[in-house]
């Protein structure tokens, strides 16, 4: 990260993370679904750690979730240090996507494949926070 990405405490911009974890997550639920897609939500936005300016920061986006139009996705941002080496957690955050059609309307997207202990737990965890996502908007 570079100078015009940070404030005057030498630290990167919470916004300009946020616009790197909606890349991301973009990427993630395009190549899942082939189709464009448009970020809905962003929720649990956590920043945990500052990032310093010249650090190089990473964000990995993996799929948690998948319903007939939306997505899941979580994306974990790191700090990298590259003089001393040193990587540090820094953010987290879920991304709801959804696949959109030629003339912009929500699109049916695949169903996410299931392997590890791991994928179940977060696919669970995630249809947990659809549900209830489902339920406030009821209320």
């Amino acid at each position: 990260m570079g100078p015009p990405d940070g404030n005057i405490n030498g630290t990167v911009f919470g916004g300009k993370i946020l616009q790197m974890v909606d890349k991301a997550a973009s990427v993630c639920a395009m190549r899942h679904s082939a189709k464009p897609c448009a970020t809905v939500a962003m929720e649990r936005v956590e920043f945990l750690v500052p990032i310093q300016i010249g650090d190089l920061v990473i964000a990995e986006a993996r799929i948690n979730y998948a319903g007939r139009t939306s997505m899941e996705i979580g994306v974990e941002v790191y700090a990298e240090n590259l003089r001393r080496g040193v990587r540090r957690h820094t953010n987290s955050c879920l991304v709801t996507m959804v696949a959109i059609d030629d003339k912009g309307r929500p699109s049916q997207v695949p169903g996410v494949l299931i392997e590890t202990p791991e994928e179940k737990t977060r696919f669970r965890q995630a249809e947990e926070r659809r549900r209830g996502r489902l339920e406030s908007r009821r209320s």
